[in-house]
């Protein structure tokens, strides 16, 4: 909702936007977006695959996005599209809106004389602006955000609060960083003398796309000596660990806990799931996803879906399958050892 009051808009706009057919009524006016399953007068839903078609017939929904293949059993006006999820996500922003940015900057925040801070950006309290930053226009920088010497921030992106950002690095125009992101920490770099680590200076810097968005508390580590690399395009999830020297490829996205290791790279258009691990030194080709909980060990060089998580099982069995597999090697040795004896006793014959 808007400070002004509700957005109400036609359905006909609505489907102008996402370039849907309307099957229905196009007059009325939509003010909300809304689940299946509580959907109400006024509201808009979408129906995306048949598991939840269930609901369908008795929506209370002014209208559902959904494919053509199941409009005819929508009770109220249809907007047909392809890609029904997709169609809901544009038709989302025209109702929810980010916050207008408010031009100024707070009388508590830290300003470098030496920054160069557009007129159209906005500033909150206790920022604090090193010298050499640079911010675009219609920025938005929140309440207690730290920005580095020397480093960029591009037009209309938006720095939520508590964000960090090191020495020298650049974000693209149109990020949106969560509370808590922390850009250009020192990647995590020591050399082993006789058992005591002798850290090792993290001097490259990272470097963001456009259009990147990274939630809250993920940390994105500067350079060995290469840069860390982020593509345009690219979401990072909540709780992300992303190592020294890391490249991403383009319209990347790495769901929440994932840890990628140092020297790693990720193609373009892949998709590493939640609780992923991946050792540094790795590369992955465009187009991999990898599964949840996942364990990546050596470099993937064609396109496709891959696993090493072991799905949830209950207590007793996977108790069972536990204790077998701790006798693995002996129950194959004896197994080996039983067909060599089987195929001598069959040659003697």
């Amino acid at each position: 909702m808007s400070d002004a009051g509700p957005i109400r808009i036609s359905i006909q706009e609505i489907a102008d936007h996402i370039q849907a057919e309307v099957i229905g009524d196009a007059t009325q006016l939509i003010d909300h977006t809304a689940a299946m399953d509580n959907a109400d007068l006024g509201s808009i839903t979408y129906l995306k695959d048949k598991a939840y078609l269930q609901y369908l017939s008795e929506t209370q929904a002014s209208a559902v996005i959904l494919k053509k293949d199941l409009a005819q059993q929508c009770p109220v006006t249809a907007l047909v599209v392809d890609d029904p999820y997709v169609a809901y996500a544009r038709v989302s922003q025209l109702f929810y809106p980010q916050p207008p940015v408010v031009p100024g900057i707070h009388e508590s925040a830290d300003i470098s004389p030496e920054a160069q801070i557009a007129d159209s950006a906005q500033v909150d309290a206790k920022a604090v602006i090193e010298a050499g930053v640079t911010i675009g226009e219609n920025c938005m920088i929140g309440p207690g955000c730290i920005l580095r010497a020397g480093c960029r921030i591009g037009d209309d992106t938006r720095l939520m609060g508590n964000v960090c950002i090191g020495l020298e690095c650049e974000i693209g125009k149109r990020g949106l960083l969560h509370p808590g992101v922390v850009i250009g920490a020192d990647g995590f770099g020591f050399a082993n003398d006789k058992g005591q680590w002798v850290k090792i200076p993290q001097i490259g810097k990272v470097l963001i796309g456009d259009d990147v968005e990274i939630g809250a508390n993920s940390c994105i580590d500067c350079g060995a000596v290469h840069d860390t690399k982020i593509g345009n395009g690219v979401k990072i999830d909540n709780l992300v660990q992303i190592g020294h020297n890391v490249v991403i490829g383009d319209h990347s996205i790495v769901v929440a806990t994932a840890a990628i290791g140092g020297s790693s790279t990720i193609g373009s258009y892949c998709a590493i799931a939640g609780g992923t691990g991946l050792a540094g030194h790795l590369e992955l080709c465009d187009g991999v996803t990898v599964t949840g909980m996942s364990m990546v060990s050596h470099s993937i060089h064609s396109p496709g879906v891959y696993s090493s998580g072991i799905s949830v099982q209950e207590t007793r069995q996977w108790r069972r399958n536990h204790a077998r597999l701790h006798k693995l090697d002996k129950t194959i040795k004896e197994l080996k050892d039983e067909i060599k004896s089987l195929k001598s006793e069959r040659d003697k014959g």
